[in-house]
């Protein structure tokens, strides 16, 4: 009912910049909260940030102030900017999004939790 797509991953060397995009799609009513979550080699999946509906965001101690997480509710899309990237960057980045589903009569339906596919970030020189 609800596909969320990740783009932007890639190889780039420490210090670097990448900006990450995850567009969701789909029977929607409304997107509450979205996020990035991100997963290495060997490790548990892990928050890096979230962003509300009303642009409220949180991010793990790892990335503040290199990482800025945006959103645009008109497309249904958010963003993950990535600054001074080091190898310990390094994982699949998931896209979340916590969505309330719209039912064929428009009528608002039960939110769930969706996740995209991942995509390979891989920070090396």
């Amino acid at each position: 009912q609800v596909q969320l797509v990740e783009s932007g991953g890639g190889l780039v060397q420490p210090g670097g910049s990448l900006r990450l995009s995850c567009v969701a799609s789909g029977s929607i009513f409304r997107i509450n909260v979205m996020g990035w979550y991100r997963q290495a080699p060997g490790k548990q999946r892990d928050l890096v940030a979230t962003i509300t509906r009303g642009g409220i965001t949180n991010y793990a101690d790892s990335v503040k102030g290199r990482f800025t997480i945006s959103r645009d509710n008109a497309n249904n899309t958010v963003y993950l900017q990535m600054d001074s990237l080091k190898p310990e960057d390094t994982a699949v980045y998931y896209c979340n999004a916590d969505v309330q589903i719209r039912y064929s009569n428009g009528w608002p339906g039960n939110r769930n939790d969706y996740w995209g596919q991942g995509i390979q970030v891989t920070v090396s020189s």
